[in-house]
């Protein structure tokens, strides 16, 4: 399969290396930038067309997106292209927040795309053939504490401090050799050049295991330093970006032995790692095109980004805070879909396999049973017991005192009432009266259930009905006020006239009995 043809979107500071690569693995097909002028040059220096955000996304021919903008545009302009239907190529960070990470992931998923972030680092061939060493080899035997220096007098910046500019690759790394549970985090930060923007943090991660690793960024530093140190029980390895190809990577097989009760430090000789040369951002870009090219996962995928933005988020409170952060452990994946304008407010419980669509709100204290599907514009709550395989069409709000049993449908714009005289200007919250809707039970749409009443098992409910009383089971009801007009069997189709003898429903066969005016089942089809 032949990769797809892309678009850089940001041609900047970061996006021209990008550009510059991309063009050379014979992908790029456009550029766009804010700066018009400077996405012309651009793509007359490669022989590709520039073009807006707008067409980019509308392009049938562009099946993949590279974006390289400010950090603030990255989860608006991600969600657009998922919503279009092509891979991402995002740099990091994925989001500025949490939630809007985590609705990506998700989206992400859904749309069957490929979603990459930029953590540049875990596609250098000496931090490969480090975590080789580490985790492969197992040469360091057990990891114990990891530290990185990120310094340099270089790019500084005013819309983001050196934690977010700098830390990304270092928690990246970190967290890839650490893969346990992160437990708290402590950040501590100092300004010099800006009021609020810090130039120098300083960030310590703990972890479950007992594993540490502490991170130093700086961009007021006399010179350039990129170093990652790796401890282990069995030896020390250094990676710094800095040297050479044949010094990239140091391993120090030093030790610490015990005698008689006393440690003692083992020093040996370092071994230069033999690393075979090569760009990262080639390497990186490549990596892209072949995920996009085969539905393969990235080494830096959605989730990992939501993994590193996670650790971002809590360095930043910490340091604002000035104490540290425990990290909660991260979200189970859902096991239900609710659309991005959907809202669930907290606590609410959603069973796994239902899903809510646009626009819809549930309430605190609700309870969605599994398998359902929430409709449009749909309010439940709060305290709504709503139980398995219920589907609840667009307009419908379920009100406090409003319970559906298992497999209740309730038909579009169809009503719920929870008081008899309710007005606007007198609270009658303690007047809500229960309405409970009993199993499979059928709601046509435009009805009104008035409150206080029982619907029986698989009743039927005529679309624009006005329930003033209890629906037996099995009945059918219609008319202003409602009234009974024949009865129904399970599968939804009418019974014949009731005989107490007995009679069976005509499509699947299951028998009812009459038992004085009321029709009950005897034998399910299939029971």
């Amino acid at each position: 399969m032949g990769h797809p043809r892309l678009a850089v979107i940001g041609c900047g500071y970061w996006g021209k290396n990008l550009v510059r690569n991309f063009a050379a693995l014979g992908a790029l097909e456009a550029v766009s930038d804010r700066d018009g002028a400077l996405a012309a040059r651009i793509a007359a220096q490669y022989h590709v067309r520039p073009l807006t955000v707008p067409e980019i996304l509308a392009e049938p021919g562009i099946g993949a997106v590279v974006i390289a903008t400010p950090a603030e545009t990255h989860a608006t302009l991600v969600r657009e292209t998922l919503e279009a239907g092509k891979h991402v190529f995002v740099e990091k960070p994925l989001a500025l927040s949490v939630t809007d990470a985590e609705a990506l992931v998700t989206l992400a998923e859904r749309a069957g795309c490929v979603l990459m972030v930029g953590h540049l680092m875990q596609y250098h061939p000496a931090f490969l053939a480090l975590k080789t060493l580490c985790v492969e080899n197992g040469r360091l035997g057990r990891l114990q504490y990891i530290y990185s220096n990120r310094l340099n007098l270089g790019k500084i910046r005013t819309e983001e401090n050196t934690l977010w500019s700098f830390a990304p690759h270092d928690i990246s790394m970190i967290l890839s050799l650490f893969p346990g549970e992160l437990e708290q985090v402590t950040t501590v930060g100092h300004s010099y050049l800006h009021r609020t923007i810090a130039d120098v943090t300083t960030t310590h991660l703990t972890f479950k295991s007992g594993q540490a690793a502490h991170i130093f960024v700086s961009w007021l530093n006399p010179f350039k330093e990129q170093r990652l140190v790796v401890v282990g029980d069995q030896g020390m390895a250094v990676f710094e970006d800095t040297r050479p190809w044949p010094e990239k990577l140091k391993l120090f097989p030093h030790k610490v032995e015990w005698h008689n009760g006393v440690p003692e430090a083992s020093k040996a000789e370092s071994i230069d790692i033999p690393v075979e040369p090569g760009e990262p951002l080639t390497l990186e870009c490549t990596h892209f095109l072949d995920c996009a090219a085969t539905g393969a996962r990235p080494r830096t995928d959605g989730a990992e980004g939501l993994r590193v933005l996670r650790v971002l988020d809590a360095s930043q409170r910490a340091m604002e805070a000035g104490k540290p952060v425990r990290m909660a452990p991260p979200p189970a994946p859902a096991s239900f879909y609710a659309h991005e304008t959907a809202i669930i407010d907290e606590p609410a419980e959603i069973g796994p396999g239902s899903r809510i669509w646009h626009f819809s709100h549930v309430l605190k204290n609700s309870q969605i049973g599994s398998g359902c599907n929430i409709g449009q514009n749909v309010v439940i709550g709060p305290d709504v017991t709503i139980g398995d395989h219920c589907k609840i069409q667009n307009n419908v709000s379920v009100y406090p005192g409003v319970t559906l049993e298992d497999g209740v449908f309730c038909g579009p714009s169809m009503v719920f009432t929870n008081v008899h005289n309710p007005r606007a200007e007198i609270e009658r919250k303690h007047e809500y009266r229960p309405t409970l809707v009993k199993r499979g039970a059928t709601i046509g749409a435009n009805a009104t259930i008035v409150c206080g009443h029982t619907l029986g098992r698989y009743c039927f409910v005529g679309a624009g009905a006005v329930v003033t009383r209890d629906v037996p089971d099995h009945t059918i009801v219609a008319g202003n006020p409602a009234r009974p007009i024949g009865h129904v069997c399970a599968c939804g189709v009418k019974l014949p006239t009731p005989s107490p003898e007995g009679f069976a429903c005509p499509a699947c066969g299951s028998t009812y009995r009459l038992d004085g005016d009321t029709v009950t089942l005897v034998e399910m089809q299939g029971s």
